[in-house]
């Protein structure tokens, strides 16, 4: 048999986190329209196709689907086949609708992009384009925590259990010779899984002393008294690593390529227009947030927030295959086999139309 994944009862409890937590609002919420997604007049359905369901993260490390959705970009491409958004707090509900069918193309974190291959022998998914690097940082109560060896013995918050700040963080107490369940989060620091949305309240109430997050929490921490002690990109070559990927379920892309290549052109269009517009695409992520939430983000938040993320559209393969070590390390899985995660040849034929170099897949690509 093969080398593949052996799922520990650790990633029973990652696949129950969600089912716990956003029961009440099913895969997430659907995204409201906007003029944006009004079909030009003689446009034509792509293969016959009515719809396209996308998901993304309400995060600006999900800039591209943000602006790309505010902006027209995707539907400009997908013509009067209708792209309908929906919108996820955490990464293993977006992969159950994945596999429910409920979307086809999604926005997420390496983490449950890894999950989801490997839980499902390889059969559920495909990573096929990068998205976003970076946007992750260690930010700290300044009164109580003044280098990094003060991390040891306080209360640091992640997202959930298993996702991808929460990997690495683990990795990064390993590396400091400290001790971590990772499955209870209790040792020489107290790792506290905290939903993004709380974890400034916590903060402020002095339940947790920091909190290793994206962007926008990570910035909003800030906001609120608290220090960046780590940037996270300072611990990659480059300062780049992988934080947000394009998906796509495998049955999707079999039956519609097309659709799909669509939507890939949608995004490169997308990362072009904000590397040409900084200031534009902030302003149009922000609009978006507050279509999808009700609530815009303050300058204050949003103005450094924006800086510490990179757009790309190269899925910055190498870095996947260092996360999956880093929770093999981290003991929340065995080696997992990541043999065809990627399919990156619908980006590369998009890249090379639009006059672009074309990405690798490190050796992880579909044969």
């Amino acid at each position: 048999m093969p080398a593949r994944i052996a799922v520990r009862r650790t990633l029973a409890v990652i696949a129950a986190l969600p089912l716990l937590t956003l029961a009440a609002c099913g895969y997430g919420s659907e995204a409201k329209d906007n003029d944006t997604q009004k079909v030009a007049a003689g446009a034509k359905k792509i293969d016959g196709l009515d719809t396209v369901k996308i998901g993304y993260f309400g995060n600006l490390t999900h800039a591209t689907a943000l602006v790309g959705n505010q902006k027209g970009f995707f539907q400009k491409e997908l013509g009067a086949t209708k792209a309908e958004y929906a919108t996820f707090n955490a990464g293993p509900s977006e992969i159950e609708a994945l596999n429910s069918k409920s979307i086809d193309i999604g926005w997420i974190g390496p983490s449950p992009a890894i999950n989801g291959y490997t839980k499902s022998d390889g059969k559920s998914l495909r990573i096929i384009s990068g998205s976003a690097s970076g946007g992750v940082k260690l930010v700290v109560n300044p009164k109580k925590i003044k280098s990094l060896k003060d991390v040891k013995g306080k209360k640091i918050a992640t997202p959930q259990l298993g996702n991808t700040q929460d990997v690495a963080f683990l990795n990064w107490i390993a590396d400091q010779g400290w001790k971590v369940d990772a499955e209870s989060g209790k040792g020489d620091v107290s790792v506290v899984r905290t939903d993004n949305k709380v974890t400034p309240d916590a903060y402020k109430s002095g339940s947790i002393d920091g909190a290793w997050v994206p962007e926008p929490t990570a910035s909003k921490l800030v906001a609120e008294g608290g220090k960046v002690l780590l940037d996270e990109a300072s611990l990659w070559p480059d300062k780049k690593f992988v934080i947000t990927n394009i998906i796509v379920s495998q049955s999707f892309l079999k039956e519609h390529p097309k659709v799909v290549e669509a939507v890939l052109r949608g995004s490169v269009k997308t990362n072009a227009w904000i590397a040409a517009n900084p200031d534009e695409a902030k302003a149009a992520a922000n609009a978006q947030l507050k279509v999808d939430s009700g609530k815009e983000l303050p300058a204050d938040v949003l103005d450094p927030a924006w800086k510490s993320i990179q757009f790309t559209n190269d899925p910055l393969a190498s870095t996947l295959n260092t996360e999956a070590e880093h929770a093999v390390n981290a003991g929340l899985l065995e080696k997992p086999d990541l043999n065809g995660i990627y399919d990156l040849a619908p980006l590369n034929k998009v890249l090379k139309a639009e006059g672009e170099s074309e990405v690798d897949d490190a050796g992880l690509g579909v044969k």
